[in-house]
């Protein structure tokens, strides 16, 4: 069998190894990831429901409508595609969007809490503010998608969302960099958790983001 797209594919293969291989992955390995593609209205998308030793091959070509143009997906995983659909057509320069049950920071969305913005990584990486949560919604309902633009547009540089009683929702310029915003929102969370049994984490100083800023336009780091 000939499969389009070859580079894209392995750059979502890429990184689906590293989420596992930083050890960031729920015990099931459960999770699902997609990639904008060129032509207008399609992505690629996995066909299974988890992350673990992901192939080339199991990943499908479907129209942001749910139409399956290249490879085979049963309904239950097809359902999902308003979930990553949602968030390429909200924000355009997005090109990447993974979902995991990552332990720490799922407990957040299960707590119904917001992802504090209080670990400097956060700061390096232009998070300005918490991760928010989404409303819960039974999954691949049009209200669950509903619930994940309402987030989208009422925080508009936001790279994550936490959906309620069930995950998180990472998107960023390409797949390896989404797979590392998820394993620094995992630290991060981690850390959160920890901080609490100290008295809990503190928020930054005022002008904290400003001089991360300008440390970053002199350094060139991220």
């Amino acid at each position: 069998m000939i499969l389009s797209y070859h580079q894209q594919r392995e750059q979502l293969v890429q990184a689906a190894h590293c989420l596992d291989q930083a050890g960031v992955m729920s015990h099931s390995g459960h999770g699902n990831m997609s990639m904008r593609l060129p032509e207008p209205g399609l992505m690629l998308l996995t066909s299974v429901s988890h992350l673990t030793h992901l192939t080339p091959e199991q990943l499908v070509v479907v129209t942001f409508d749910e139409e399956v143009i290249e490879g085979t997906i049963d309904a239950t995983t097809l359902e999902i595609v308003g979930m990553h659909s949602c968030v390429f057509l909200e924000r355009n320069e997005v090109n990447a969007v993974i979902h995991t049950h990552s332990p720490r920071a799922t407990s957040f969305a299960l707590a119904h809490q917001p992802l504090p913005c209080v670990y400097e990584a956060f700061l390096r990486l232009g998070i300005t503010e918490d991760i928010p949560v989404a409303d819960w919604a039974p999954r691949g309902s049009s209200e669950a998608v509903r619930y994940i633009v309402e987030q989208l547009q009422k925080h508009p540089t936001t790279p994550a969302v936490l959906l309620a009683n069930h995950g998180l929702l990472a998107f960023s310029s390409d797949p390896l960099a989404t797979a590392q915003l998820i394993i620094i929102m995992e630290e991060a969370a981690q850390l959160t958790l920890d901080a609490r049994s100290l008295g809990g984490a503190q928020p930054f100083p005022s002008g904290a983001l400003e001089h991360e800023r300008q440390h970053m336009q002199r350094f060139g780091s991220t």
